[in-house]
């Protein structure tokens, strides 16, 4: 109900285009559809489709809501026949947490949801370029068209990061863990490097033909706006 509210808000006031989140997580097929109508009246029409974390966390087992839905890919098709939505999906560029390092599986459930109905997918957070253009590379050579948007995470907590980087299975490489370790007692020059990092990233997506960018702000405008801004957008 809060993210129906608050979507509807941001696009009745802005007139913002406004993606909405939408799980397979304690819902069952009826309640989806319903949510799926309060949206098209809302005015919003675009919505990324996710099965959702489980109750115990991303790498914990998956156990679906009783009358409802099991993976992604069902519920990209369900809003394809409900109709009148772009549908983005999730990708990942260093492997699905629960994918225990099968690239080739992550492949064809992107090629799965494509043929279901999505037209876009955004990545969950990375940190080298190099990740993105081979997802993209093993995707083009199966003839998607689907455009991978790059997710971008503006490191501001050292802590939070080593968090959210075991929750998701994101790595962090070495050499950036080091040096976010070795100012983590200065809160100020760990949100400055995190500026830099982020910057240098997304300079090399854009060079590298990215179709757009998805910063994960983490409640901080801050740091994003300063990316933004460095990058000339």
């Amino acid at each position: 109900d809060r993210t129906i509210r608050i979507t509807s808000e941001i696009t009745q006031r802005t007139h913002i285009p406004t993606v909405a989140h939408l799980t397979c997580v304690g819902s069952t097929r009826d309640e989806l559809i319903e949510i799926l109508a309060r949206y098209k009246q809302s005015g919003i029409h675009n919505i990324l489709a996710l099965r959702g974390d489980p109750t115990g966390g991303p790498r914990a087992p998956w156990t679906p809501t009783p009358g409802g839905l099991n993976h992604a890919d069902e519920l990209v098709t369900l809003a394809a026949e409900v109709g009148g939505f772009t549908i983005g999906v999730a990708a990942f560029p260093d492997g699905h947490p629960a994918s225990n390092g099968d690239s080739a599986g992550d492949i064809e459930t992107l090629i799965r949801k494509e043929a279901a109905g999505a037209t876009f997918a955004t990545t969950q957070f990375f940190f080298e370029v190099d990740k993105w253009k081979a997802l993209v590379d093993r995707l083009s050579a199966r003839g998607s068209k689907l455009p991978i948007i790059a997710g971008i995470l503006p490191v501001t907590n050292v802590a939070q990061l080593n968090r959210m980087a075991e929750l998701s299975g994101t790595p962090i490489p070495p050499a950036i863990a080091e040096r976010f370790e070795a100012l983590q007692d200065s809160p100020d020059d760990v949100r400055k490097l995190g500026v830099e990092l982020a910057t240098k990233l997304c300079e090399d997506l854009l060079e590298a033909g990215v179709p757009g960018l998805h910063f994960y702000t983490m409640n901080q405008s801050g740091p994003v706006l300063a990316i933004t801004q460095r990058l000339g957008l």
